[in-house]
């Protein structure tokens, strides 16, 4: 039962670890790198769920009945490309704060922003 399901029981963990580093790190560069864990994780559950098991790859056959949908993957193809997009834009403002602030974190970027 446990092995039946080890893809959505990793997708959990992933999900929880991103959603861990996101909510308890201080510092943008770890907070990003828990936000790419946590996207990894919709990737994996988003491939998990377009597989149909004993299906076959979409190419007419006459021995195959049973087909799994590409759509899944082709989308997920896609929101890496938008992800690796997304990921080096905020690099760039990590850095650009970095040069403005002298520091990335967070509790520090607020003290300095309200002039504490």
């Amino acid at each position: 039962m446990f092995f039946d399901l080890y893809n959505y029981w990793m997708v959990i963990v992933l999900m929880m670890v991103g959603l861990y580093i996101v909510i308890t790190q201080s510092n943008l560069i770890k907070k990003l790198l828990g936000l790419n864990i946590f996207q990894t994780s919709v990737f994996i559950f988003y491939i998990s769920v377009g597989k149909v098991k004993d299906g076959t790859a979409p190419i007419f056959s006459d021995t195959a009945s049973l087909y799994s949908n590409p759509l899944p993957h082709v989308l997920i193809l896609t929101a890496i490309v938008v992800g690796i997009a997304t990921m080096a834009l905020a690099l760039s403002l990590v850095v650009r704060i970095k040069q403005a602030y002298s520091t990335v974190e967070d509790v520090e970027l607020q003290e300095k922003d309200l002039g504490c």
